[in-house]
């Protein structure tokens, strides 16, 4: 990589595939609703997160990113950020002076920030319980059904496909939650052809040709994880899985994690699982294409803003309605995945609170 964002970004990625994130560097070029702030970047760093920063620095915003051994990441892009202006940080422990943390699995909940935070995932909003500043729970909003519906079901079957085990017609696979991650993947394996099956405690809807069962029937849990080809954590809680460890370290099943954390607990050990646990798409150079990150990403940043203006009342909560439908216009004017829309932002609710 040389040292023009603008144009390493240019030459791999359309605008189509960032309509949302290019809105923002053009806007914030002329505003600077950072000017001055330092902000500290926990998204998980590809190639396709590029954009996200490009955006932070056109509000004027000096970014550091944190690398966090619990957070997948491409070597390569990481190795060559200070060349756009990005500080690289790797001891959670030691940071400090940030006006902005924006978050991701909770994992610097406890780094100072003068502003607040906003948290991408569900696996965080523990660690921000009961949190005396400001957080925007980026993972709350509408916008991230795209990236968890669609891109992280998509990214499931490229991932599986990577690793020679495709998803086809005469394959089962047993989806473990059935919030948005586990929908997705559940609608694309679907698509595909499988037998899926959705285990979840609450009656979730799940979509056209899966079932669901109660994961309180120990006795179908268990024949659905022995008929399985492959079976899939997405519950969004490390350790969820922990009570059918036994039952899946020894099953016959492929093991898949989709979680941001270790889902299947100690007891199944890293070599059980493919990708050693680390969530399966991430053995991909591009685990969630772009398409389906930038509206996730775009609202991260403009929480970053909200924040920095003061505009967030202490305490946890969604993102603000107008914010999403800003992103949510964009995404559907000029995106890439326009087409695809529809199908994702009228698909469940899956009865979950926001947090789900």
């Amino acid at each position: 990589m040389d040292g023009d964002l603008a144009a390493t970004i240019a030459a791999r990625y359309p605008t189509a595939e960032f309509p949302a994130l290019a809105a923002q560097i053009r806007l914030w070029d002329r505003t600077r609703p950072l000017a001055g702030a330092h902000v500290l970047d926990v998204t998980p760093v590809y190639a396709n997160t590029l954009p996200k920063y490009l955006a932070l620095q056109a509000a004027g915003a000096a970014v550091t990113v944190s690398v966090h051994r619990g957070i997948p990441g491409d070597p390569a892009v990481i190795a060559g950020l200070p060349e756009f202006g990005i500080a690289v940080a790797d001891e959670p422990a030691l940071l400090s002076g940030y006006d902005v943390v924006l978050d991701c699995a909770g994992t610097h909940a406890d780094v100072t920030s003068r502003d607040g935070y906003a948290e991408l995932t569900r696996s965080g909003l523990t660690r921000y319980a009961g949190c005396t500043q400001p957080v925007v729970m980026v993972d709350s909003g509408v916008l991230k059904r795209i990236e968890t519906t669609l891109g992280t079901g998509d990214g499931f079957v490229r991932a599986m496909a990577h690793l020679g085990q495709p998803v086809t017609a005469d394959r089962s696979v047993t989806v473990i939650g059935g919030g948005k991650v586990g929908f997705g993947v559940a609608a694309a394996c679907a698509a595909a052809g499988a037998t899926v099956t959705i285990i979840d405690p609450l009656p979730v809807e799940v979509p056209a040709g899966a079932v669901r069962l109660d994961a309180a029937d120990d006795a179908a849990v268990a024949r659905a994880v022995a008929s399985s080809w492959c079976v899939v954590s997405a519950t969004g809680q490390r350790h969820g899985l922990a009570s059918l460890a036994q039952v899946l370290r020894y099953s016959e099943a492929l093991l898949a994690n989709m979680g941001a954390e270790d889902e299947f607990g100690t007891d199944v050990p890293p070599e059980r699982a493919l990708n050693s646990k680390v969530p399966v798409n991430f053995v991909l150079a591009e685990p969630t294409r772009l398409r389906y990150l930038d509206p996730t990403m775009a609202l991260s940043n403009a929480a970053a803003v909200e924040l920095h203006a003061k505009r967030i009342p202490a305490g946890v909560h969604a993102p603000a309605p107008e914010l999403e439908q800003a992103i949510l216009r964009e995404v559907r004017d000029h995106g890439a995945v326009a087409a695809e829309l529809d199908t994702v932002l009228a698909a469940p609710t899956y009865r979950r609170s926001v947090d789900r």
